[in-house]
């Protein structure tokens, strides 16, 4: 039900906006031809919606739709089904009915009153209603059966409190049934003599109908007139009523029969039904009556009968019960409405006969306590309606009446001749005094003052002050009353009697009289009089008054103080403090910064010398300790004085609260401008000579002394002050007193309008002791120390309410901004002293609570008031002109420069908030010294020359996002100065200008309609019908252009322009939303401009007085925050940012709205897997791309979007929110707490992160600042979810080292800056972990909690010690984010030579190994990945394997665990942990490889789980490594790789030919050995290829069988033509090329190049046949027409291909292998290194085919035809230097010497002559002919070729265009070499395994040495990333023109004639 109500009351506002919803609301309603069919059953919905309908219609008085009133009347109509209980819900009680009918007709009876045909409609229903009503009561009360006959009578009781209309003819009938039937009775008792006793036997039944039918028939004469007759039956039973309730209340309670609640409860029914029937009387009396005569007889006798019954309410015996206290209330009421009626003629009878009823209440009311019962109010409440009626139509006896009262306490004073222990005030004499002063504050008027206040002070003077009594005490309260009105005469009568007594009471003290007083005289002068004198202050409101008043208050205070001064031995403190709550109240609205007159500020400061005097200011220091320690030896008023400082309080709790007060109101104590502190003279007056004489004297004032030097915190020591005498130091605590209490009380706020131009800053009263002139040195050290002192309370109060919310924030936030403010402003006031301390306390108030930093009024201040008004008398003077300014400049830099390293977001934005300000403001003086300032103010993502140290803008994120907001037009990718100035006035511009394009478009309209209504209301004159209020004029033609509708017809009711601009914009950012969901791009122009106007438009909506469309304001305000998420690309968040900023810089109050949308967007993003989120895309991270060669894994599609530009987005969005998080975390709890939801989502399990290295620096930066958020001030303020905090800094924890659950990689963008930003935010989070402060005492705190559920935390599981493990996981994330920050920096700067400190640092063992075990326990991933970045770390790998051994089924899922298990040391054991293989995950291939060595012996379970790997895989991507896997049959005593290779044939036939070519070029022995020579495995080897083969071509279906035969057979005879070739004579080889290649025919459009089977062959080109040279045999290079086989048909390429015959290729495959794997390496991660590895296939023993690389010649062949170097050849190939082509063509060969120089480092290629090298059209460098790799080399192994890869002069001529290995280019060079070599170590293992598998392959390569050994040494596994990169930058150098290279191509121009 109360989510329909909350509909309801939300429809009923906007009801023609939301009619469908009501619509609704009335479908649910029950049907009417249902609700008339009989009796339904109703469900409670149904009964809630019909609630709900009739609430709407009672709420909305111009709702046309008639459909929820005709379903309200429906149900109307159906209540007489509704008695029956098989109408309601199974279940429904009778309570609930009753409810349901009680608020149904209470909302029926108000529809009725807003829609006159509702009205009129259920007026003619009702009767018959009721009716039906009354029936079916009677008829259930015949047939004893009171289920049904509840229902009706709570129906009837519903009614009789809610009545609706009625006909009149049908009130006749139901007051006269009601009459018959229900009070047949009562007009029975009317003749009957019974006595009231016997009338008590009726039954409670029967009460109840009598008291529904009394308050039916009041309700209906309240409708409708009735019929006379009935009115005058009406009237006897009333009036018998009247006399019997006079007897029944007589009755005494032992004569009833029934007792205890039985007999409570019919006597609370019985005074009902008496109720009603008074209430009844009286209407019937008040209505209009013909017979004037007959009328006013009857009104006397029923005010007789009210007021007799009145008299024997007080006194029967049941006048403490409530329902007897209402029926006295209905009483008087009644008396009072008749005394009303036929002109007040019946007032004079009513005043004589209502005193005695008024004295004999006052007799029976109590006289303690503040109330003196509802009977008495009752009487109080019925003698104001008399007197304020009577005063203006008959006042004589109204004075009559008020003069008797009053004299009635004359009457009484007979009281005081009687014996002394008798004495007391008669009961009525207190309570008539009372009576009449609550009169006089209940009527206000100055007449009746003036009658009562001299009686009342009459009785005082004729009494005896000295001796007073209760009578007394109660006078003086009355009087004091009576003064509070404000009437002026009695004022002043009052107060000067008031203050004459308390002084009296002051003199009588001390005497020997005093000590024998009653009570009651300590009683006057501690409580009357001085709640007298609070009463006053507070009641006053006339000014005049209130001015008077405090004067005469505080001479009050000052003669009360000089008085105690002159009473020896007595304690001024106990006449002073009474009167200090008065004095507060009176001060509480006086403005102590306006112009105070001399005489008032004396009394003030007469005031507080008495209060530092007396020691009547609370202790200031209970929270400040004092730093000296204060002597108490001065005696008892040293002791009073110390006391006073340090505390406890003395006195009453509440003068301490008043002085609190007290010190907001009061001026600054300065009297005098010149000579305030050396006229002693007054200050000597306000002591007594006498009572400080001699020695005393000088005590006294050494107690002055020590407790000003405690008040003022130890900073003035006692033996300085002793210049200062008694008085004066008495006045300076009276000072420090005052100002420090003024801080500590509400934080240095003073009295006066928050909208006053004056400050209200305390400070502006402190700094007025500085500028006195002539003060001397010990006195001013004392007030500048009260200075600071009153700094650091006003520093403790703001600190305490830090973790205050609401209200309580928004005044500590004002109350700091209006400090800031007043110190802002006090940098141009002509006192130096001012200048600097004002310095210094705004300095410590920015670092205290930063939030003022952006602050908009301080920086309104800051910016712009210094300069506007300068003081007149000074505006000459250039020198404090030029003081000021050099000031302001310093205070402005540093102000700013701070708030720009914490939130450079923020305060940009309010910069050019200002900026635009000032621009509208057209302040153009301030805005040059603005402008001058900012302009040296620059910031970027490096170190900033403005500040130093870690700050929060140091943080690339924030950094980025701060270009951002800036709204500069800046390439985030690349290094950024960004400029403050520039920016800020472009982007207030631009502002300005959307602004501008708003507020005109807005104002045109408005202009347009005002003429089109002008113009329309002048073509329509006179009151003819025209449209109803809801319509209007069409609309101009400039809206019907606007809204896109030109004609359209007259609307009902104009749509303001903005909604129509608001409209549109919604509609345009929608389109960017739904361009972008479709994958299309949205223009960043257009996107940005539509946005800002949006923006411009929000904002002028929000300053705007018009009513707006606020869905459609709504709707915008959410769509510019989500709409940078949906397009998730950096140029969209750049324009988010910007316009965010924009938003909560201009309008503040918007900052919650916006933080919400961007937080429910953020969530939005984990939902929908974006950017940082997108958990599923594993293709899109570099182990993807490398699967299943070197990563494990199936292979993936790539992405559709490139996930790294959501990444960056989402780097840019955090940026934004720790911008945002710095700002708020002070003082806004609303949004950390929407931070924390936030941070919450981000980090709760499962993680959905992506694991892609381009989201590392992201990655980073969220935890963060989420442990930034965690460790906030506002930890306090949080108290309800410090454990929520605990939790989420755990699941930070958990994430982060979560991230290093996989193996560590590199990412390489197209964005310059992207490493190294990438590289410093890993950095600025290892930084703050590193600095963390630890709140050891808040994780003790927390430690039951964590370790309730048996030691298991919801984050970490089992632990042992919560904090001990903490610190652990603390410590080895350190160590994670250190070592990867370490990485990245490499990556970022790889020709850095310089050692990082963390990567220095000494690790012990033992350390490693904690870091091993605790990375296991949070999750063992993380623990090989620790194994990953340290691989060659013995205690890591020791450890690891010892976790593996005992944790091994937990890990079953890791494949990265084999290595420590699957060991050849486990296999020759036949470790039992073998047996876990089955079901271990998938490896990699190259990790598989290594299985098939021999040291692992051919395991079966290492075999099985082998073939297991392999299977899984698709047959193409392990056609790959073919070579491998043949050289694995070795070793297959089992057979099981054949029979793998068995079955993968059969699943491809690519796979099937590729592995048949294979096994026929393996067929041929080793190089150099004979068949004998051959070992017997490698002869059973050599046996068994062919038997595969053939095993294979029988498994080969029909279709299979066919593709093979015409794939072989066609290359077969290509192949061929080179024997055909042989006898031929050189110059004929060509034509008989020619000839061949014309015989053979392509057989098929299925056939592919055997080198790259996705190149289908559709022809030869016949004439392209080319013999080679050769010394054996003859090879030909052929060229095919090839086309994509994925691709399009038509697409046809050339591919050249070289058949070679006699040559062994296997050693180039190996090589190309190689190759191939290190560009899979380096483009999965992005690095553009060049490599080609082009395609070589052995097709047969010493025959193979290889590809040509296409486009491109060798360095030999461009020599035989260019004169001059490569750096010639490329001017002339692709122009002069500097020109793109020849750029262009430099970067790719740069490229590709750095790709084929890491391959050349780790195969070691030799026979590197020109001939060997290739360039192809691009400029790119590419390597050809590997017979000479790893250990081999021409001439007999000589290894002439020293250098690890060639590097001629010419090349470095490209390359290193300074000759000086100091060019840019050639840092490129050795950038890309060490990230090339960086990469290859990553995947060291993969690589050495592929090369290893071919050991016995018997390749040359192998021949010599120790091959695998020295390749793995080539790696240098051992060295950290950056001891690795300068290894790479040292063999580069080696590599530069070395003089062996050189040498080598003059060697081979010799020999063979190669060019140089």
């Amino acid at each position: 039900m109360e989510a329909l109500t909350e509909l309801c009351d939300l429809i009923s506002k906007n009801p023609n906006q939301y009619s469908a919803k009501i619509a609704w609301i009335c479908k649910r309603c029950p049907p009417p031809e249902s609700l008339l069919a009989g009796s339904p059953r109703i469900s409670r919905f149904q009964l809630n919606a019909v609630l709900a309908t009739a609430r709407f219609i009672s709420q909305c008085p111009n709702f046309d739709e008639p459909t929820p009133r005709k379903t309200v009347l429906e149900f109307v109509r159906s209540i007489p089904s509704s008695f029956a209980q098989s109408f309601w819900p199974k279940s429904f009680p009778i309570a609930s009915i009753a409810s349901f009918y009680n608020e149904f007709l209470i909302y029926v009876v108000k529809a009725t009153e807003l829609y006159q045909d509702f009205s009129t409609d259920v007026a003619g229903f009702m009767g018959g209603i009721v009716s039906a009503a009354l029936d079916d009561g009677s008829s259930h009360s015949d047939s004893d059966s009171d289920s049904d006959s509840g229902i009706s009578r709570v129906f009837l009781s519903a009614l009789s409190e809610s009545f609706p209309q009625i006909i009149p003819s049908d009130a006749n009938k139901l007051v006269s049934r009601l009459l018959d039937s229900f009070l047949g009775s009562c007009s029975t008792a009317s003749t009957s003599s019974s006595s009231s006793v016997d009338a008590l036997d009726e039954p409670m039944e029967t009460l109840e109908k009598q008291d529904i039918a009394f308050k039916l028939i009041e309700r209906v004469l309240d409708k409708v007139q009735i019929d006379p007759n009935l009115l005058e039956r009406i009237r006897l039973i009333t009036k018998e009523q009247l006399r019997l309730m006079t007897s029944f209340l007589k009755i005494r309670k032992h004569d009833w029969t029934e007792q205890g609640s039985s007999l409570k409860a019919r006597i609370n029914m019985k005074l009902s039904v008496y109720k009603a029937a008074a209430k009844l009387k009286v209407r019937s009396h008040v209505s209009p009556d013909s017979d004037g005569k007959s009328s006013k007889k009857l009104l006397h006798g029923a005010l007789a009968l009210l007021v007799e019954a009145a008299e024997a309410c007080l006194y029967s015996v049941w006048r403490r019960l409530r329902t007897c206290e209402d029926l006295f209330n209905a009483l008087l009421d009644g008396i009072s409405k008749i005394a009303f009626t036929r002109g007040g003629h019946l007032l004079r009878v009513l005043l004589i006969r209502f005193k005695q009823l008024v004295l004999l209440t006052c007799a029976q009311a109590e006289t303690s306590g503040s109330g003196q019962g509802a009977m008495f109010d009752s009487v109080l409440k019925t003698s104001c309606e008399i007197i304020e009626y009577g005063w203006t139509i008959d006042r004589t006896p109204v004075d009559t009446f008020i003069m008797g009262l009053a004299a009635s306490i004359r009457e009484h004073n007979d009281y005081e001749e009687k014996d002394a222990q008798e004495k007391a005030a008669p009961v009525v004499q207190l309570n008539v005094i009372r009576l009449l002063a609550e009169l006089n504050v209940q009527v206000n008027k100055a007449e009746v003052v003036d009658t009562i206040l001299p009686l009342f002070i009459e009785n005082l003077e004729e009494g005896d002050a000295s001796t007073p009594g209760l009578l007394r005490l109660r006078i003086l309260d009355a009087v004091s009353r009576l003064a509070s009105l404000g009437f002026e005469k009695s004022y002043r009568e009052v107060v000067v009697l008031m203050m004459r007594s308390y002084l009296s009471k002051l003199s009588s003290m001390g005497s020997a009289e005093s000590n024998t007083l009653p009570e009651e005289a300590n009683s006057e002068r501690i409580e009357t009089l001085p709640a007298g004198f609070e009463l006053i202050a507070r009641g006053l409101t006339n000014a005049k008054l209130r001015v008077d008043y405090r004067q005469r208050l505080l001479s009050l205070c000052s003669d009360v103080g000089l008085a105690a001064e002159s009473k020896s031995g007595s304690c001024g403190a106990d006449f002073m403090g009474p009167l200090l709550p008065a004095v507060a109240e009176i001060c509480s609205d006086f403005d102590p910064t306006v112009d105070v007159e001399p005489s008032l500020q004396k009394l003030f400061r007469n005031l507080w010398f008495y209060i530092a005097l007396f020691g009547l200011a609370p202790p200031v220091l209970d929270s400040l300790k004092a730093n000296s320690t204060i002597s108490s030896s001065a005696g008892s008023t040293t002791a009073v004085s110390v006391q006073a400082v340090n505390g406890p309080y003395m006195w009453n709790p509440h003068w301490c609260s008043a002085v609190k007060l007290i010190s907001q109101g009061t001026p600054p104590l300065v009297v005098s401008s010149v000579k305030w502190l050396e006229d002693e003279l007054e200050l000597n007056a306000l002591h007594n000579p006498g009572s400080r004489r001699g020695s005393g004297n000088e005590k006294a004032a050494a107690s002055q002394r020590a407790a000003l030097s405690a008040a003022l915190g130890g900073r003035v020591e006692v033996w300085t002050m002793s210049t200062i005498s008694g008085v004066k130091a008495t006045y300076l605590l009276a000072v420090a007193f005052l100002e420090i209490i003024r801080f500590s009380s509400n934080g240095g706020l003073l009295n006066g309008s928050p909208s006053s131009t004056v400050s209200r800053s305390a400070f502006s009263c402190a700094f007025e002791y500085l500028k006195s002139p002539n003060l001397a040195p010990a006195v001013f050290q004392c007030l500048m120390a009260m200075v600071h002192r009153a700094f650091e309370t006003a520093l403790s109060w703001l600190e305490d309410q830090v973790f205050e919310t609401g209200y309580p924030m928004e005044v500590r936030d004002s109350t700091l901004a209006v400090h800031a403010c007043f110190l802002i402003k006090s940098l141009s006031q002509r006192d130096e002293h001012v200048r600097e301390v004002s310095v210094k306390l705004l300095s410590q108030l920015r670092d205290r609570f930063p939030q003022i930093l952006w602050n908009s009024s301080c920086l309104d201040c800051l910016l712009f008031s210094v300069h506007n008004d300068p003081p007149s008398a000074i505006v000459s003077d250039p020198a404090w002109i030029s003081s000021v300014r050099t000031l302001y400049q310093k205070v402005v830099r540093e102000w700013i420069i701070i708030s720009l390293s914490h939130a450079p977001c923020t305060s940009q934005g309010l910069l050019q908030e200002k900026l635009c300000k000032a621009n509208m403001w057209q302040r153009v003086q301030p805005t040059t010294d603005v402008v001058s300032l900012l302009s040296e103010i620059r910031i970027g993502p490096g170190k900033s020359d403005c500040w130093s140290g870690p700050k929060t803008a140091n943080i690339p994120a924030v950094m980025a996002a701060a270009a951002a907001s800036s709204g500069g037009n800046l390439n985030l990718s690349e290094a950024f100065n960004l400029e403050v100035l520039s920016t800020a006035i472009v982007s207030a511009t631009v502002k300005c200008n959307h602004s501008g394009e708003i507020a005109g478009m807005t104002r045109l309209y408005e202009n347009m309609e005002k003429a089109d209504d002008d113009f329309e209301g002048a073509s329509s004159p006179g009151p003819g019908p025209g449209p109803g209020p809801g319509a209007g004029p069409g609309p101009s033609s400039f809206s019907r252009l606007i809204s896109g509708a030109f004609p359209q017809p007259p609307q009902p009711k104009k749509e303001s322009f903005g909604s129509i601009l608001l409209n549109k914009f919604v509609r345009l950012l929608q389109k960017f939303v739904f361009s972008a969901e479709k994958g299309g791009d949205v223009d960043k122009s257009s996107f940005r401009e539509t946005c800002s106007q949006a923006a411009a438009l929000v904002l002028s909506t929000l300053d705007s007085d018009s009513k707006t469309n606020v869905e459609s304001f709504s709707q915008l305000l959410r769509l510019l925050c989500w709409c940078p998420a949906y397009i998730s690309t950096i140029d969209a968040m750049e324009t988010g940012i910007f316009i965010w900023t924009w938003l909560v810089s201009a309008a503040p109050q918007l900052g919650s709205v916006v933080l919400a949308e961007l937080v429910d967007a953020w969530l939005w993003t984990i939902d929908t897997k974006r950017g940082l989120f997108a958990s599923d895309t594993r293709y899109s991270g570099p182990a993807a791309k490398l699967r299943p060669h070197l990563s494990p894994g199936e292979p993936q599609p790539p992405p559709e979007k490139d996930p790294v530009q959501q990444i960056q987005a989402h780097k840019l969005w955090i940026g934004f929110f720790i911008d945002r998080f710095e700002v708020v975390q002070h003082d806004s709890v609303v949004q950390l707490l929407l931070l924390g939801r936030m941070l919450q989502a981000t980090t709760k399990l499962p993680w959905k992160f992506s694991r892609h290295p381009a989201a590392a620096g992201t990655f980073a930066t969220v935890m963060l600042f989420g442990l930034k958020f965690c460790s906030c001030q506002y930890h306090g303020s949080l108290q309800k979810v410090r454990f929520g905090l605990q939790l989420l800094e755990d699941n930070i924890y958990r994430a982060s080292l979560g991230w290093f659950a996989h193996e560590p990689e590199w990412f390489e963008a197209d964005q310059g800056n992207f490493a190294q930003s990438e590289a410093q935010s890993v950095s600025s989070f290892a930084h703050y972990l590193q600095n963390q402060q630890t709140d050891l005492r808040s994780w003790e705190k927390g430690k039951s909690w964590f370790d309730m559920k048996d030691k298991c935390h919801p984050v970490w599981g089992p632990l042992e010690n919560y904090a001990t493990d903490r610190e652990k996981r603390k410590q080895l994330l350190l160590m994670l984010c250190q070592h990867e920050a370490d990485r990245l920096e490499v990556w970022a700067q790889p020709v850095n030579s310089k050692e990082s400190t963390n990567s220095r640092l000494k690790i012990s063992s033992e350390k490693w190994v904690e870091y091993t075990r605790t990375a296991f326990a949070v999750d063992p991933r993380i623990a090989f990945s620790l194994g990953a970045r340290f691989p060659t770390n013995p205690h890591i790998k020791a450890e690891i394997t010892l976790l593996v051994q005992s944790h091994i089924l937990e890990i079953r899922d890791i494949p990265e665990a084999l290595p420590y298990f699957v060991t050849p040391k486990a296999i020759d054991e036949n470790s039992p942990l073998l047996q876990q293989l089955p079901y271990w995950a998938a490896c990699s291939i190259t990790q598989a490889l290594e299985f098939f060595t021999p040291a692992y012996k051919g395991h079966p379970r290492v075999m099985a789980y082998i073939l297991r790997v392999l299977e899984s895989y698709p047959p193409s991507k392990v056609t790959f490594f073919m070579p491998q896997l043949i050289q694995a049959l070795r070793y297959d005593d089992e057979m099981l790789i054949e029979g793998y290779l068995l079955r993968a044939a059969q699943r491809s036939d690519v796979f099937a030919h590729i592995l048949i070519w294979q096994l026929q070029g393996e067929t041929c022995a080793p190089e150099g050995s004979s068949k004998e020579a051959l070992s017997e495995k490698t002869q059973a080897f050599l046996a068994l290829l062919p038997v595969v083969r053939e095993h294979i071509i029988d498994g080969f279906g029909p279709e299979a069988r066919d593709v093979f035969r015409r794939e072989f057979d066609f290359f077969e005879k290509v192949t061929s033509i080179s024997g055909v070739l042989y006898p031929l004579p050189k110059e004929e080889r060509r034509d008989g090329i020619r000839r061949e290649l014309e015989k053979i025919q392509l057989d098929g459009d299925d056939l592919y190049l055997p080198t790259a089977p996705n190149k289908l062959v559709k022809g030869i080109q016949v004439n392209s046949g080319i013999p080679l040279q050769s010394a054996a045999k003859v090879p030909i290079m052929i060229t095919f027409d090839v086309a994509d086989k994925d691709g399009d048909p038509k697409d046809i390429k050339p591919q050249a291909c070289i058949f070679k015959v006699g040559d062994d290729c296997r050693q180039d495959v190996l090589a190309l292998q190689v190759i191939s794997l290190l560009k899979d390496i380096f483009g999965a991660v992005g690095l553009k290194l060049y490599l080609y590895p082009y395609g070589v296939l052995p097709t047969d023993p010493e025959r193979g085919i290889i590809e040509v690389v296409p486009n491109s010649r060798s360095r030999s062949q461009m020599g035989e035809t260019t004169d001059g170097g490569l750096y010639e050849i490329f001017q002339q190939e692709y122009g002069p230097v500097g020109s793109t082509g020849f750029e262009t063509a430099r970067e790719n060969f740069i490229v590709s010497s750095a790709g084929y120089a890491v391959a050349s480092l780790l195969l070691q290629p030799k026979d590197r002559h020109n001939g060997n090298l290739l360039i192809d059209n691009e400029g790119r460098l590419i390597h050809i002919d590997f017979g000479f790799i790893l250990e081999t080399s021409p001439g007999g192994n000589m290894r002439f070729e020293s250098a690890h890869f060639k590097l001629s002069h010419e090349m470095t001529q490209l390359l290193d265009p300074s000759g000086a290995m100091k060019s840019d280019t050639w840092h490129l060079f050795e950038s890309l070499c060490v990230k090339g070599y960086l990469l290859a170590r990553r995947h060291m293992n993969g690589i050495i395994n592929t090369v290893l598998m071919m050991v016995e392959s018997g390749l040359p390569c192998f021949s010599r040495g120790d091959p695998i050994g020295n390749l793995r040494k080539r790696f240098r596994p051992e060295m950290s990333e950056r001891e690795a990169a300068n290894h790479m930058i040292h063999i580069c150098a080696d590599a530069y023109n070395k003089w062996t290279t050189a040498g080598y191509d003059l060697i081979q121009y010799l020999q063979q004639g190669i060019e140089k």
